[in-house]
């Protein structure tokens, strides 16, 4: 278990945990869709809807399910754009895929896990967020290439990250 506070060793890290995030763009009116987070890890923080794989379901599949399952909106033709590496300081390493719709059926409501929270694009609370949204969230929106990002973190404190843009 990582104890100190240094990155670990990127190229032979191996996450203990596998999730999603799913973010709508409305691309008529600029906005995307967030949630406040009621419960677990983040909670009280404004992120994109998602959570934890379910067994034998696809990346793609957990994110439209855990979309439906705390804002009531199903993702039409949801889109990896990144993936995200969290190493903490208390041992917990988790691997996120990160997908984008345009498209989605139904109007969101908030539910026992979230908050819905639509935001203009350019107005997107990252005070309210993960440090480490701030680096990639903006640049996924306005149409850059796919990433990966890789972060250290204490806590709710990022230590460090890493940002790579892919063609």
């Amino acid at each position: 278990m990582q104890q100190d506070r240094t990155p670990p060793d990127w190229n032979h890290w191996q996450p203990t945990m596998r999730a999603t995030l799913l973010f709508i763009h409305d691309l008529d009116l600029g906005r995307v869709l967030l949630i406040r987070k009621k419960r677990g890890l983040g909670a009280g923080k404004v992120n994109g809807p998602g959570g934890k794989l379910d067994p034998g379901e696809t990346p793609a599949e957990c994110a439209v399910r855990e979309t439906r399952e705390e804002l009531g909106v199903t993702a039409l033709d949801p889109a990896k754009r990144g993936e995200l590496w969290f190493q903490f300081v208390d041992g917990l390493a988790l691997y996120v895929d990160v997908f984008l719709a345009t498209r989605w059926q139904g109007e969101p409501f908030e539910t026992d896990e979230a908050a819905p929270l639509w935001t203009a694009v350019d107005a997107i609370p990252f005070d309210e967020m993960w440090a480490d949204d701030r680096f990639w969230l903006g640049g996924m929106l306005t149409g850059e290439k796919n990433f990966t990002g890789k972060f250290l973190f204490d806590g709710d404190d990022m230590l460090t990250n890493e940002m790579t843009w892919h063609a």
